[in-house]
């Protein structure tokens, strides 16, 4: 691992993919400073308008996974990850789950309406969050049988050490307990309760905290 290696991160600051980027430099021990760009903005470099963008060993990354294994292999040793193809397969498959599935379905369903609410002072629409509501109650009944199993994120190691899962997941999985229905669908699932309160003690999850949290 480099002490010399600095980080720049340019994205929203209240951002799951930003705050996964800042998780990931915290557990390898980098410095790192976001700079607050709008993911439009003409000053944000990303061709397709997304956050974040990466500066780090005279090098532009694009794309929260690409950003994070570099990262982690570059200047953590790869400790994030399993050196085995299978468990690497099971890493790999969580955090396209997270991705593809869950973010998209927290953000839009739940996470940015209340943002807007709190931020902007938008109107909160109950037809779209209640049209979301009984997908995104599936998406954590399945997260919560996951736990019960050895096919959990928790165990993508396969010794149910921290991974770039948990990295990937804990902020889209903590957005969402943000929001009112959020937190009490959460509340209902044990095993991904006691999850989310574990991690909350780790101290690249508290060296990230979003402002809203406090």
């Amino acid at each position: 691992m480099s002490d010399k290696a600095q980080v720049r991160i340019f994205g929203t600051v209240i951002s799951t993919y930003t705050r996964i980027v800042q998780i990931t430099c915290e557990e390898a021990g980098l410095s790192h400073q976001t700079t607050a760009t709008a993911a439009n903005s003409p000053q944000n470099r990303h061709p397709f308008g997304k956050v974040p963008v990466v500066e780090v060993d005279a090098l532009e990354l694009i794309e929260s996974v690409a950003i994070a294994q570099y990262l982690d292999n570059a200047h953590n040793g790869g400790a994030l990850q399993p050196s085995d193809p299978a468990k690497r397969a099971v890493l790999d498959k969580w955090i396209a789950i997270a991705n593809n599935y869950l973010f998209p379905l927290f953000e839009g369903g739940l996470v940015m309406p209340w943002i807007m609410h709190r931020v902007a002072g938008f109107p909160i629409d109950p037809e779209k969050i209640n049209h979301a509501l009984p997908q995104i109650s599936r998406a954590l009944g399945f997260l919560e049988a996951e736990l019960q199993s050895d096919g959990a994120w928790t165990r993508a190691d396969g010794e149910g050490g921290f991974t770039l899962a948990d990295v990937f997941l804990y902020p889209i999985v903590r957005s969402l307990e943000l929001t009112p229905q959020g937190e009490v669908g959460i509340a209902q699932c044990d095993h991904l309760k006691a999850w989310l309160d574990a991690l909350g003690n780790r101290s690249s999850i508290t060296a990230t905290r979003w402002e809203i949290e406090n």
